[in-house]
């Protein structure tokens, strides 16, 4: 949690992979609304075509965007998405 914590006021946004934590995790989540980030949320596999217990996440409430399921294109998708999201007007 103190990485995130370090981002406040030093970054202009997260992208993360909270892995098991996505669906365990209130103080991750807690962590994350704290720094009043913009936040994608990204994962390796398909998350919601897994274990029905891997479908609620704590984090795609509070994040902009979700992305998985494409390995390690989930990072440069994610990541796209964050710095285009960035860079609109519309936030």
């Amino acid at each position: 949690m103190s990485c995130i914590q370090a981002t406040f006021g030093r970054k202009h946004g997260i992208l993360i992979n909270p892995a098991a934590y996505t669906h365990t995790s209130i103080a991750l989540r807690d962590a994350i609304v704290a720094v009043s980030l913009p936040v994608v949320e990204v994962h390796l596999s398909n998350i919601h075509g897994r274990e029905a217990f891997r479908h609620n996440s704590y984090i795609a409430p509070i994040a902009i965007g979700q992305v998985c399921g494409f390995g390690s294109n989930s990072y440069r998708l994610g990541l796209r998405a964050l710095v285009d999201y960035l860079g609109s007007s519309d936030q």
